[in-house]
């Protein structure tokens, strides 16, 4: 973050400092919410908790290095701007930061799925031009928009922002904060669609990105979802399309996959074309690396260093498309993060690709926020994984039964599905069925797989399966 006084903070907030002696105090560091990562010169933001009250750890966050820290009321031992909201005290710094950095570029990234991971190879792509900001994880909302943003200084050029919302309005609202200069929309799909009601509404929601975008701004579309590539007309500013559509500007053409599920395509623009090799796995990594390859040229880097670079990007995030291989023979992928209808359709197309000659299992859990489509969406996504032929499906709890049923009505499948209450049932099959060179995906809304992912991840040689180890193998 760039400098700034307390007493400059207590303006551009509207708050009101509580030591008149600390009006010269200067906030030189980060700005933290977790006093664990406070270091020397920062400001420290006192929330509200439901079960710990962030406004009595002003004496760790002194000890951390903090210098003052805004609250609702005074933080103990701390010079404090008192304001009558945190959030809305950070997106005011928020936009005052950005307005005293006319050189930084905003770029937005929204999207149902996929959002996340674009915005961390978009990140890695910028970086080779200049300073980037694109934050590991998921800081989209209206705390980790505006938290994202403070951590931008005088030396940034690219500032990446991943944009989420659960409503009409909501990306708006981020916008405001921080205004974007370029957008990027991955796709509309049926994620949340149980708080927007429908995929129309979640339509006019992403849009709002492309919508606050300046005449010349620059608004990267995904050319082979219709509602994205319809956004076009919603903006004032240059549109590119990326896909694999002939008329994107920006395009894959021959595109195939390896024996881990890596595209290789020809990448084709205006300036030339290239090869490239993927280092990140599945087919729906296509379209997140045209949107980087999008960045990489609008950034002046050429073609052929686009192409090569494309190569060179990797997943920073965690639990998406995480892949490993076991020492037992195993491989793993880990797109546990979170999960929607689509996502894990993605997921299991390429588990497909990857399990070419091998037995292929598939650990699903629930997929939140689905609304009314709730019983069909989870249906489909068990009829996708019987009809791609995965060999053995694990649905993990009793509102994620529907997957199960839904695999068991496709009747030519030759696969076998289990339904266990709860992720302890799963690991435990696991292991009892897995052999070496099985491929297995585990995919969830948030929290619903991550425990049997992060048992897959441990080595631990008493759960091989009988044989692995030439012993008899011990069975869960």
């Amino acid at each position: 973050m760039i400098e700034m006084t307390l007493s400059e903070i207590a303006e551009v907030t509207g708050g009101a400092l509580d030591t008149a002696g600390a009006a010269g105090v200067t906030v030189t560091g980060p700005v933290e919410y977790d006093t664990r990562k406070l270091t020397a010169g920062g400001l420290f933001v006192a929330f509200d908790g439901e079960k710990v009250d962030g406004h009595g750890f002003g004496a760790s966050a002194a000890d951390a290095g903090a210098v003052g820290a805004i609250g609702r009321r005074s933080v103990d031992g701390l010079p404090t701007v008192v304001v009558k909201d945190q959030i809305a005290a950070l997106e005011a710094m928020a936009r005052h930061l950005l307005d005293r950095l006319p050189g930084l570029t905003v770029v937005g990234i929204t999207g149902s799925s996929g959002k996340t991971t674009t915005k961390d190879l978009i990140g890695q792509m910028l970086s080779r031009t200049g300073p980037t900001v694109a934050p590991a994880g998921s800081p989209n909302n209206e705390l980790g928009h505006p938290y994202t943003v403070l951590r931008a200084d005088a030396a940034t050029r690219w500032l990446v922002l991943e944009k989420g919302a659960r409503g009409i309005g909501h990306i708006r609202a981020l916008c405001a904060t921080a205004p974007p200069r370029i957008a990027v929309v991955t796709n509309v799909g049926v994620a949340h669609i149980g708080e927007f009601g429908s995929v129309e509404a979640i339509a006019v929601a992403k849009g709002e990105l492309v919508e606050a975008l300046p005449p010349d701004g620059v608004a990267v579309l995904n050319a082979d979802d219709p509602r994205v590539r319809a956004m076009a007309s919603r903006t004032s500013a240059r549109v590119i399309l990326v896909g694999t559509a002939a008329d994107a500007e920006i395009r894959a053409e021959d595109v195939r996959l390896d024996d881990r599920g890596r595209a290789r395509f020809t990448l084709v623009t205006p300036d030339g074309s290239g090869p490239v090799s993927l280092g990140v796995s599945g087919e729906h990594q296509v379209g997140n690396a045209l949107a980087a390859a999008a960045l990489g040229l609008l950034s002046g880097l050429p073609v052929a260093e686009v192409a090569a670079a494309l190569g060179e990007l990797r997943i920073v995030s965690t639990r998406r498309m995480d892949v490993f291989d076991r020492p037992d023979g195993i491989t793993v992928i880990d797109d546990s993060y979170n999960a929607n209808p689509a996502s894990t359709a993605a997921a299991l197309h390429t588990l497909t690709a990857m399990g070419s000659g091998r037995r292929r299992v598939a650990v699903l859990g629930y997929l939140a926020e689905l609304g009314e489509h709730e019983t069909s969406g989870h249906e489909e996504v068990g009829v996708l994984a019987a009809r791609l032929g995965i060999d053995l499906l694990i649905v993990v709890e009793e509102q994620a039964e529907p997957i199960h049923h839904g695999a068991e009505s496709v009747t030519t499948w030759e696969g076998k599905s289990v339904a266990v209450p709860d992720q302890d049932g799963a690991i435990a099959l696991l292991r009892s069925e897995l052999r070496p060179g099985d491929v297995v995906l585990v995919k969830g809304s948030r929290y619903r797989t991550w425990k049997v992912a992060d048992a897959l991840r441990s080595d631990v040689a008493a759960h091989l399966p009988a044989g692995a180890d030439g012993s008899a193998g011990v069975r869960g």
